[in-house]
């Protein structure tokens, strides 16, 4: 792939690895948090979620090695206020999913016109991050609730 600044897309690939896996920890450290009568689907959609998010990482990693570069053993920023309760935990979520919506789309601004494959893993994570984070804001919405919790936070 002569075409890509490998070097910035290998930086951005290596920030992505490093923020899926923190969202491997930081979605299984929410699954132990939750108590209630939701426990159960709760606990499970974040487990899904911690599950994802390894395949994301692995997906990242893999990409890495094949443009022939050592994927980091780092780990991206741990958001944790410390709280049991589940919206301020869904919260949290949706702030990762903003953050690794735009790593993703650094990703396609390095790779477009350059790499159909990179340019369609970055398109394809950008769709799946943003189906993310309306899930999450639909979760933090009021039953009965349509409109979305950013439209309703500049109402108030």
């Amino acid at each position: 792939m002569p075409d890509i600044e490998k070097d910035k897309v290998i930086a951005v690939l290596n920030q992505i690895l490093e923020s899926e896996l923190a969202g491997v920890v930081r979605y299984t450290h929410h699954s132990f948090l939750v108590f209630g009568f939701g426990r159960i689907p709760i606990v499970s959609w974040l487990r899904q979620q911690a599950d994802e998010s390894l395949l994301h990482a692995h997906q990242a990693g893999e990409w890495i090695t094949t443009l022939g570069e050592y994927p980091s053993l780092g780990i991206g920023a741990l958001l944790d206020s410390h709280t049991t309760d589940i919206t301020t935990i869904l919260r949290e979520s949706l702030t990762a999913e903003d953050v690794a919506l735009g790593l993703y789309r650094d990703l396609l601004a390095l790779v477009k016109d350059r790499s159909v494959a990179l340019e369609e893993y970055a398109r394809q994570m950008i769709a799946v991050e943003e189906m993310h984070a309306g899930e999450v804001d639909k979760m933090l919405r009021k039953p009965g609730t349509v409109g979305t919790s950013g439209e309703r936070g500049a109402a108030h």
